[in-house]
C-alpha cells in the first residue's frame, strides 16, 4: 500500500485557535487527517512498545509557530514517517499502528459507530447483507461474510474483500484489497458514489488450492459463481467448442467439473486491469495487463497498431517499485503550469526490474491509476510461493469476536447458481484468435489463428529467484 502526506489544511480547533491538519492519503485516496501532536503520540506508543533502534526518526517538536516552509518540510518528513512504519514488517502490521489509522479514518468521516447494513457482492448479480458495526475492520467484516454464507472459519482465509469500482459500460475496476487499518463500511460510504461496492472473491493464485475450496458446498458455489462471472467480463478466454461443453456442465449441475475444464482455459483466476500504458516493448504502448499464475500477462498494441503478447514471471522479477506524482490538467488535457496554477491528477507508475536473459536485467514501466494494485497483487504472490516454499499452508483461522458482541442475523443464505452462460461475444471470438505462443520474454506477433478452437499460449520460466525462489522450488 503506497503511504503519502501530499497536501496540508489549516483547520479551526474548539477554541478558536487555528492547528495544521496533514491528510494521510493511501493509494491516492484521503484516508484520513491527523494532527502532529496525534502522529507524535502513536511515535512515543511505538517507541515505548519496539524501542528507539526499530522506530524510524520523527520530525521534531517546534516551540514557535511554523513558517510555511517549515509546515512543508515538516510534510515532507512525516510522509517519509508513515511510509517507513508501514513498510517495516513488524511495525507496518501492528495493532497499534493499524488500529491508529482505523479511528482516525472514522473521526475524519465523523461516522459514528452504529449497527448498519453492508451490501456484499458475490458477482454482478448476487450480493449478501450483513450487520456489521460501522467501526469493524476488514478482518471482522469478512467473518460476518463467512458467517452469513455458511463458510467455515478455515475457508474464509482463501477469500478477501476488495473495494472495486462499475464502470458506466458495466466494466469492472479493481480499486484494492480492503486492508487491516481501514473500516470497509467507512471507506465505500465516504466515496458518496453508487459506482464503488464491496466485493468478496478469492485471495490465492495457485489453483491447486481450488481443491480446499471446492470440498466446501459454499466454497464451491463461491467459486463457480466466480467462474461464470470472469466468463462473462471477458477476462477468462472460451473458444465456442468449450463454451458448448461449459453450458452443457451448467445445465447438469456439474460445478466442480465446469471449474475444472475452466482450470485448463487461458486466464483462469487472472484479475484483468484497466488499459494502461507501457514502455515495453517501446515507449508509448497501449496494454491490457493481467496479474495471475505468478506473473504479468501482458496484451500490448504497438503504435503502428500491430498486436503483441507477453508474460512477466514474478519468480524473475528482482524487484519493483511504485511511483507517484502530481501531473497538472486544464480543461481536460496536460498542462505545464505547475501545480499550484492548475488542477493536478495523481500519476501512478510501477516499474519493476526484470531479468530478460541470464546477466541482462531491464526495467520495465507501467503507467496505470491501478499500478498499486498490481503491487499488491505482485506482493500477494511472492508471499503465497514463500508459503508454499517453507512448506506452510495459506489457510488461516478468523479471530472469533470476543463474547458475540455484535447480534447478526441467524439466517444462512447460500450462493445461488448464475444463469446461463450467453452465446459468446463474436466481438470476443477475434479476442480469443489473436492469441498465440510465446517463447521468450522478446514479444512476438500475434497472428490470426486457422481455427476457432485453437487457442494456444506457453509462457516462459526463469532461473532467478526473487527472494530465494526459483522455479525448481514451484
Amino acid at each position: 500500500m503506497h503511504f503519502s502526506i501530499p497536501e496540508t489544511e489549516v483547520r479551526s480547533g474548539e477554541n478558536g485557535s487555528t492547528y495544521v491538519a496533514f491528510n494521510i492519503h493511501v493509494n491516492s485516496v484521503l484516508h484520513c487527517q491527523v494532527r502532529y501532536s496525534q502522529l507524535l503520540g502513536l511515535h512515543q506508543q511505538i517507541k515505548k512498545e519496539y524501542g528507539n533502534n526499530v522506530v524510524p526518526a520523527f520530525p521534531p517538536k517546534k516551540i514557535f509557530t511554523l513558517t510555511p516552509a517549515e509546515v512543508e518540510q515538516r510534510r515532507e518528513q512525516l510522509e517519509k514517517y508513515m511510509q517507513a512504519v508501514r513498510q517495516d514488517p513488524m511495525l507496518g502490521a501492528s495493532e497499534m499502528f493499524n488500529s491508529f489509522l482505523r479511528k482516525a479514518q472514522q473521526e475524519t468521516q465523523q461516522i459514528p459507530t452504529e449497527e448498519v447494513p453492508l451490501e456484499i457482492y458475490l458477482s454482478k448479480r448476487q450480493k449478501v447483507t450483513v450487520n456489521i458495526l460501522t467501526s469493524d475492520q476488514t478482518e471482522d467484516v469478512l467473518e460476518a461474510v463467512a458467517s452469513k454464507l455458511d463458510l467455515p472459519d478455515d475457508l474464509a482465509g482463501y477469500f478477501s474483500l476488495f473495494l472495486v469500482r462499475e464502470g458506466v459500460d458495466g466494466g469492472l475496476t479493481f480499486v484494492r484489497k480492503l486492508q487491516d487499518f481501514e473500516l470497509p463500511y467507512v471507506s465505500v460510504t465516504s466515496l458518496r458514489s453508487s459506482e464503488f461496492y464491496i466485493a468478496l472473491r478469492k485471495s490465492y493464485w495457485d489453483t491447486a488450492y481450488d481443491s480446499d475450496v471446492m470440498d466446501n458446498r459454499v466454497g464451491l458455489n463461491l467459486l463457480y459463481t466466480q467462474t461464470v462471472s470472469d466468463i462473462e467480463r471477458g477476462w477468462i478466454l472460451v473458444n465456442k467448442d468449450q463454451h458448448r461443453q461449459l453450458k452443457s456442465l451448467q445445465e447438469k449441475g456439474s460445478k466442480k467439473e465446469f471449474i475444472r475444464l475452466c482450470q485448463t482455459l487461458k486466464y483462469f483466476g487472472y484479475i484483468q486491469f484497466d488499459p494502461c500504458v507501457t514502455d515495453f516493448p517501446e515507449k508509448g504502448c497501449h496494454a491490457i495487463v493481467s496479474a495471475g499464475n505468478n506473473e504479468l500477462n501482458f496484451q500490448v498494441k504497438l503504435p503502428n497498431e500491430q498486436m503483441k503478447e507477453g508474460s512477466f514471471k514474478v519468480t524473475r522479477m528482482r524487484c519493483w517499485r511504485v511511483t507517484s506524482s502530481q501531473v497538472p490538467v486544464a480543461n481536460g488535457t496536460a498542462s505545464t503550469s505547475p501545480c499550484s496554477s492548475a488542477k493536478c491528477e495523481v500519476k501512478l507508475e510501477l516499474a519493476f526490474e526484470y531479468l530478460m536473459s541470464k546477466d541482462r536485467l531491464q526495467w520495465v514501466t507501467i503507467t496505470s491509476p491501478q499500478a498499486i494494485m498490481m503491487s499488491i497483487c505482485l506482493q500477494s504472490m511472492v508471499d503465497e510461493l514463500m508459503v508454499k516454499k517453507s512448506g506452510g499452508s495459506i489457510k488461516k483461522m478468523l479471530r472469533k469476536r470476543p463474547n458475540g458482541s455484535l447480534h447478526r442475523s441467524e439466517s444462512q443464505q447460500a450462493v445461488k447458481s448464475p444463469p446461463l452462460l450467453d452465446s459468446p461475444d463474436p466481438d470476443r471470438e477475434q479476442i480469443v484468435k489473436l492469441s498465440t505462443k510465446l517463447s521468450s520474454v522478446s514479444l512476438r506477433g500475434i497472428s490470426a489463428s486457422n481455427s476457432a478452437n485453437d487457442v494456444s499460449g506457453n509462457d516462459f520460466h526463469g532461473n532467478y529467484a526473487f527472494e530465494g525462489i526459483g522455479d525448481d522450488d514451484l
